[in-house]
């Protein structure tokens, strides 16, 4: 038989049918999902209990009529009735091995689905967006690891992704930073750790000016020259911006995440003035206490809300007309079917304006508002250092790959010094994101160094374990899975893992439907549990014959899995650790 799609697909359009000849109604929502306990099945359908509401009968009668019209063909074994209704299928061991083939064949999609030309999208991904001149903090992991996750699994479903780091270079900030930059500059400081410097040019000028009038105008007047164009300080702000971006992309380097575009606030600059002239000429923005507002009277969400600014009393622009030009410009620039904003949770209200702004325009955009939780420290408060300072970004990573080097050694000491060094920046990276993204986004999370770099439990290194022990099969085997035409799957702990195989097609896509990366990480979890099962009931390399060979494509085919499905979530494996 062939296997073009996901079980759960095939399920549906049996059951689509089976309400047909059934004669219930054909607009049925069928909803199909694996069995919550393995022991009635390997899916199940509350399909019958959703309907008899609406048809007022009996569920678990109306089951029983739906399961005796049901015919999956080889798909599945005949469909049994589980407690008030449920209906639970079980799948053949015919229909497995045929997934397996096709997966075994399909080696660069491993039976990932791809999605039409009439389905796919641009899409604009905003992510991440630090500010220049400050470093990296903990803070900025969830935009940018949930950011790039996101734009992974988009790009391998076939969708048209466009990144774009939206960089905070533009603003109030730089007059400070300029006028400390001709009075505060420690040229060797800002040799050794550029943005440490200018941050602490920063601080400096911050506290100066608390207390004097006379320095607060001063740097109100570098920052008007700098908007009027002055060469002196355009060229200290262009210093700034490219000692930052080489800082930042370090770190990006790090973490593996890359942007096709760095179009910071700065770039839209000369599109605020026009656009704000236009907001006004159509009647969407008005003046209010001086400055020019957009009020929202028939949006019950907003219209008891502040007003979204978009011009300041002085004559100055915001945010929020920032990220208006922003959205002008992605839309008619890019030709963006959607743009997704990877933001903190707390700037709701700002993009719910930003957004309604943008409909008022009537810009053909689909805009995401993918908010995020905070990451906590085992205090229960954001996560700070002692002092109460934020985490610097790049301390995470360092103390990640230092712990995880230390665990290593412990476990595997004859590693070389270069092998030690790779695996340690591996595992420690790995665990830093997957400790983010098998998180629910809106939820807070406890960063937690023991938790996440654990061998044992839903864990970055117990997953790339997992990997490991699939990769050194092939290595005492001494050579890579040669491919087979047919297998034959005939113990639990065997079927069990083609099924869990199969459902990788199925895991993939949920990641976005309301955005959720954990669901991929949760599946690849399950993944690494059925594996390690399988390994200790299943011997592989002391089988022979037709059992051996289907025990080497179930070890590969996980293998492949495992390294695909983490890829997705950035995560690098290795061979050994």
């Amino acid at each position: 038989m062939t296997y073009p799609k996901q079980i759960e697909t095939l399920l549906r359009s049996a059951l689509q049918q089976t309400s047909i000849s059934a004669e219930l109604p054909e607009n049925l929502d069928v909803q199909v999902g694996p069995a919550t306990d393995s022991r009635f099945g390997d899916y199940q359908s509350n399909v019958a209990m959703v309907l008899a509401k609406r048809l007022k009968t009996n569920p678990r009668a109306l089951a029983e009529e739906i399961s005796k019209h049901f015919n999956p063909g080889e798909l599945c074994e005949p469909a049994q009735i589980a407690g008030p209704g449920f209906i639970n299928f079980r799948i053949t061991a015919s229909s497995l091995e045929a997934g397996l083939i096709a997966q075994i064949n399909d080696s660069e999609r491993l039976s990932l689905p791809k999605l039409s030309s009439e389905d796919c999208k641009k899409i604009v991904i905003d992510f991440s967006a630090p500010n220049i001149a400050k470093p990296m903090h903990v803070g900025h992991i969830r935009s940018t690891i949930i950011g790039d996750c996101l734009a992974r699994v988009s790009r391998a479903l076939g969708h048209n992704v466009i990144t774009d780091n939206h960089i905070g270079d533009w603003g109030t900030q730089f007059g400070m930073i300029i006028y400390g930059w001709k009075n505060f500059l420690d040229q060797a400081a800002l040799n050794k750790n550029p943005i440490e410097a200018l941050l602490e040019i920063y601080k400096k000028v911050n506290d100066a000016s608390k207390d004097d009038d006379a320095i607060r105008q001063a740097c109100r007047d570098e920052l008007v020259k700098l908007q009027q164009g002055d060469a002196e300080n355009l060229s200290i702000w262009n210093q700034c911006v490219a000692l930052s971006r080489n800082s930042l992309e370090k770190i990006y380097a790090l973490l593996d995440v890359k942007f096709d575009h760095w179009l910071g606030e700065s770039f839209y600059n000369d599109r605020l003035a026009p656009l704000v002239k236009k907001l006004k000429e159509d009647g969407l923005a008005e003046e209010s206490d001086g400055a020019l507002c957009i009020f929202f009277p028939d949006d019950p969400n907003l219209a008891e809300r502040a007003p979204c600014m978009i011009q300041k009393r002085d004559g100055g622009f915001n945010y929020a007309t920032t990220d208006i030009a922003t959205i002008e410009y992605r839309s008619e620039e890019f030709c963006a079917d959607e743009i997704w904003y990877v933001v903190g949770a707390e700037q709701k209200l700002h993009f719910d304006q930003i957004f309604a702004v943008a409909k008022k325009c009537d810009l053909d955009t689909s805009l995401d508002f993918i908010p995020f939780g905070s990451i906590m420290g085992k205090d229960g408060k954001r996560f700070k250092t002692r002092s109460g300072d934020t985490v610097s970004l790049t301390d995470v990573l360092d103390e990640a790959v230092e712990r995880a080097g230390k665990i290593i050694a412990e476990k595997n000491p004859d590693l070389s010094a270069s092998e030690m060094e790779e695996i340690s920046r591996i595992i420690g990276i790995g665990s830093v994101k997957y400790a983010e993204l098998s998180q629910n986004r809106l939820t807070n999370y406890i960063f937690d160094w023991d938790n996440m770099l654990s061998l044992k439990g839903n864990t970055a290194p117990y997953l790339i374990n997992a990997y490991v022990r699939t990769r050194a099969i092939f290595r005492k085997l001494g050579h890579e899975f040669q491919g087979v035409d047919s297998i034959q799957l005939t113990e639990t702990a065997e079927k069990s893992l083609a099924l869990k195989l199969a459902q990788y097609a199925e895991a993939v896509p949920t990641v976005l439907t309301d955005f959720r990366p954990n669901l991929l990480a949760n599946y690849l979890y399950e993944l690494a549990n059925t594996f390690h099962s399988f390994y200790e009931h299943c011997p592989v390399l002391r089988s022979e014959g037709d059992v051996r060979t289907t025990r080497l494509a179930l070890c590969d085919t996980t293998s492949k899995v495992l390294k695909k499905g983490l890829g997705l979530l950035g995560i690098e494996t290795t061979d050994r650790m």
